[in-house]
């Protein structure tokens, strides 16, 4: 007896669909969330692996911009490297050099001391030691300044290379989302700067049915609620949705769209999640019953 009743439902319902009795509490047209996707990189696209209605998955690497200039670039930047570490390897030699000699002339200091305290050398010996001991250490406070100074050329130069490393990384033509091509607008070997957009993208297997309510309907309508959404073809009508989001500000309505109420002027906009079995598509009409068995004796 149940599924006679269901049948007789479905039955109806379909009736109600393409028979253009206005029954749907609801009207309005598929969309898709869409990706303009840009290019990060500039210059010649040396490759560029897809086509309108391919489908892509997240990450897919679909080609590449020339980065010859920047591997170029980035070899430039590793020989500066290699000349300055050969100058930082020559100053840290001449630190040791001079850490070596201020270590003798302490040393020499230390037994012109003993020999002082034993009346046995001159006081003007240890004045002129204690000259060259301050000279010594002006000295290597110098050198040391010049080391640090060669370390932070090296560290500004590794940095420039992981710039030019991001840079080479952002030529590589890599699609950000799932989803199928909507339009291509660029081909291989055609130069391109950045931002400028090479393709739209949308996931169309999860499609949105934007519709419109007016404010009574709102008390029968919630998030997350499974309703019946209606597409035309005779065959199979109905297809399953739910409820994923109401506005909460009232507009004015669209010229496109009617409503249950035809004097309506202002009316909630919502959105149905449908999962898309190959028959929907972006711009097609649909319409909503929210409870088919309140349509069924219609």
């Amino acid at each position: 007896m149940k599924n006679i009743n269901f049948i007789l439902i479905l039955s109806l319902l379909m009736t109600s669909c393409t028979g253009g009795d206005n029954q749907a509490d609801a009207y309005g047209n598929f969309e898709s969330v869409e990706y303009l996707v840009p290019a990060e990189g500039q210059g010649k696209i040396m490759e560029f692996n897809a086509g309108e209605g391919d489908q892509l998955e997240m990450g897919q690497t679909l080609g590449f911009i020339d980065t010859i200039p920047l591997v170029l670039q980035r070899d430039q930047l590793v020989a500066k490297i290699k000349a300055i570490s050969l100058q930082r390897e020559g100053i840290r030699t001449r630190i040791d050099v001079l850490e070596t000699q201020k270590k003798s002339i302490l040393i020499e200091k230390e037994r012109l001391r003993k020999l002082l305290e034993d009346d046995a050398a001159a006081g003007k010996q240890m004045d002129d030691l204690m000259g060259q001991l301050s000279t010594m250490e002006s000295q290597v406070l110098a050198t040391r300044s010049g080391y640090a100074t060669i370390e932070g050329e090296i560290q500004a130069v590794r940095a420039q290379i992981r710039s030019v490393d991001d840079r080479i990384r952002r030529n590589r033509i890599i699609n950000p989302v799932s989803g199928t091509i909507l339009e291509k607008y660029v081909e291989s070997h055609e130069m391109v700067a950045a931002g400028k957009t090479l393709y739209k993208i949308a996931d169309l297997e999860n499609m949105m049915l934007r519709a419109y309510i007016s404010g009574d309907q709102l008390s029968v309508v919630r998030v997350g609620q499974t309703v019946q959404v209606g597409i035309d073809d005779p065959d199979n009508p109905w297809m399953e949705g739910t409820i994923c989001w109401i506005s909460d500000k009232s507009e004015f309505t669209p010229k496109i769209i009617q409503t249950r109420e035809e004097r309506v002027n202002l009316v909630y906009a919502i959105k149905v999640e449908v999962i898309n079995d190959g028959r929907l598509k972006i711009g097609m009409p649909g319409e909503i019953l929210f409870n088919p068995s309140d349509h069924s004796g219609s």
